[in-house]
């Protein structure tokens, strides 16, 4: 009977191959690829839309049932517990549900373009949404947008991977469904596409373009469609920005990229302390612990902090002590002032504290809240200490262009920023000062730190695609596929006799010279020895170890290509050899990266 049941299953399976294989060949003949991929990019769009208003509806739903056990006017003990919860339950269905690495889901993602051609797995499709929204639903002070990113993205890859598509192919739909799971969670389609542009840093091309704009506005039109035309955060511009402002606006840049700095340290920082503690009951102990007394003592942390967000933005800065110790000191300017700036401060450790104890979620609310209160903070104070021209400052709309500054600066998207806070809020009318501010921000913060937020993890460790086509394919080439390892190995005491023997069968005019113990101590090249190879007295009386010379450089296995180049322009040389912790492997030679160089960038670059 049990046989009966497996050939039963495979018959199953193989004609649900079959089927399959049918309609791909159909595919093949009636539709052409360009029109093919567009129908792709408008599915992965919608089902990344879906993703999107599921997330911020399981958020809610959680979220409101937490909030409803709050009070107004006093400190809540239960600050101290949901959080610690929200993160047990994520970390958990994460370690015994999910058993994979589902975290820094934006940085996952450009690994998977990097190295592991634009690959995800199926559960990437829902592991993040659910683990981030138990962690964001329960106060995790962190954003929903880069599981969404995660997850929209996986979207992209598995249904191209379905369709066997090449991988230049399936790096357009990973980034289809960032975009698409961006402008949904935003409802901003033009942040979107250029989060794939400056964050995932694929190239927009003609080919390209189409398929990116379709998915995201697919992303956008769902949500719309689900949650209603309204933007995510309510802005008046109520003031209307004067060009005497222009001076403030430059500082207020300037200021935010100092921000964006202090922000992506003390993240780095405080990443690098939880790596360090290996036991991970001990990390969610460390972590529940900062995050809930950080939440206790200062409330407007808690969770995604778009109300706190809002409160700046509608002019009412004194509701962000609700709820807190501090609720009798809400109508003291100097002690709103002092208040915001330590949530500014703080968010950064709450965030790293999340994620640091197992919980799931990005930094693109945090920087935005980051930012928020940094114009909020610059406006306000030079209003109490008091503007020179006696027109005081417009703290909304300064709070507003800080959002965009301290994201362009964490981020390094200027663009993106500000498109995504102009169409987050509605503020078109800020566009020249958002313009100012995010530039600024990104200049200031690009000379501390080359690298964004989301790409300094991979371009610590040489895994990062870029704008520049050079470096991109070298990071995409591995070092595996252009070593040679038909060289004959001579060792140290062999004669010269010998090593003419070696010659007359060798095909290569390159010998590496290696130990007993395998380790390369140096190579034999042809030319060098042309002199001395026909005279045959000396034949048993010079040895390999006479003769050999030390090669200009080595290559170390694993080493990056971009390196690997550096060390070719350096030494002059055409082949050199390749050590595993001294140990001879083979040879690397220019000509060699040259041919698979043109192989690798033909078959990335989409251009159809």
């Amino acid at each position: 009977m049990g046989s009966d049941l497996t050939k039963d299953k495979t018959a199953n399976a193989t004609a649900g191959n079959s089927w399959f294989m049918r309609v791909l060949a159909w595919r093949e003949k009636h539709i052409d690829e360009r029109t093919f991929v567009l129908i792709l990019a408008l599915v992965v769009g919608i089902a990344s839309g879906f993703a999107a208003v599921l997330l911020k509806y399981l958020i809610h739903l959680i979220a409101s049932f937490v909030e409803s056990t709050m009070q107004v006017t006093h400190a809540n003990v239960q600050y101290l517990v949901f959080p610690a919860l929200g993160i047990l339950l994520a970390a958990l269905y994460v370690f015994y549900i999910v058993k994979d690495n589902i975290y820094h889901g934006v940085t996952r993602v450009l690994y998977a373009i990097a190295l592991k051609k634009s690959r995800l797995k199926p559960r990437n499709m829902y592991a993040s949404l659910i683990a981030s929204s138990m962690t964001i639903g329960f106060g995790g002070s962190v954003g929903a947008e880069g599981p969404i990113v995660f997850t929209g993205s996986a979207i992209g890859s598995n249904l191209g991977q379905a369709f066997r598509l090449s991988p230049h192919t399936l790096m357009l739909l990973v980034g289809c469904g960032a975009a698409a799971g961006i402008a949904g969670i935003f409802k901003a389609p033009i942040a979107g596409l250029l989060f794939t542009v400056e964050v995932l840093m694929l190239d927009l091309t003609a080919g390209s373009a189409v398929p990116l704009i379709v998915a995201s506005v697919a992303g956008a039109t769902v949500s719309y469609i689900f949650t209603g035309y309204n933007v995510e955060f309510f802005f008046s511009q109520s003031e209307q920005f004067m060009t005497t402002r222009i001076p403030y606006v430059i500082v207020l840049g300037a200021f935010c990229g100092f921000v964006s700095v202090y922000f992506n340290k003390v993240v780095e920082i405080i990443e690098h302390f939880f790596k360090r503690i290996k036991r991970p009951q001990l990390r969610y102990v460390v972590g529940a612990v900062m995050l809930s007394l950080l939440i206790f003592l200062l409330p407007p942390l808690y969770g995604e902090g778009y109300d706190a967000i809002n409160n700046l933005l509608n002019g009412s800065a004194n509701e962000l002590l609700d709820n807190s110790l501090f609720f009798a000191y809400r109508d003291n300017v100097w002690f709103i002032l002092a208040f915001v700036l330590f949530l500014g401060a703080m968010k950064a450790f709450a965030t790293s504290a999340t994620n640091g104890a197992g919980g799931v979620g990005g930094t693109f609310a945090p920087s935005l809240y980051v930012g928020c209160m940094a114009g909020f903070f610059f406006a306000y104070l030079l209003n109490t200490l008091g503007v020179p021209d006696g027109i005081p400052l417009s703290i909304k709309n300064f709070a507003l262009l800080g959002m965009a500054g301290v994201m362009a600066g964490v981020m390094h998207a200027p663009l993106m920023a500000i498109f995504l806070t102009a169409e987050m809020t509605g503020g078109y009318g800020l566009f020249l000062p958002l313009l100012i501010v995010s530039v600024v921000s990104y200049g200031t913060c690009r000379i501390f730190l080359p690298y964004g937020i989301y790409a300094r993890r991979l371009a610590q460790r040489g895994e990062l695609l870029t704008h520049q086509k050079d470096q991109s394919v070298l990071t995409l080439m591995k070092m595996d596929s252009v070593i040679e390892t038909d060289f004959t190995s001579v060792t140290p005491d062999m004669s010269l006799k010998d090593m003419v023997d070696v010659i007359s069968k060798s095909r290569r005019n390159l010998f590496p010279v290696v130990a007993d113990d395998g380790m390369l101590v140096g190579v034999v090249q042809l030319d060098d020895i042309r002199n001395i190879m026909f005279r045959p007295d000396l034949y048993r009386r010079m040895f390999v170890n006479r003769f050999m010379a030390v090669p200009p450089a080595k290559i170390e296995l694993g080493m990056p290509m971009e390196q690997v180049m550096k060390l070719f322009d350096n030494t002059g040389a055409w082949n050199l050899p390749v050590v595993d912790g001294g140990k001879y492997v083979g040879f690397v030679s220019k000509s060699k990266i040259f041919n698979s160089y043109r192989q690798v960038l033909k078959h990335y670059t989409y251009d159809d």
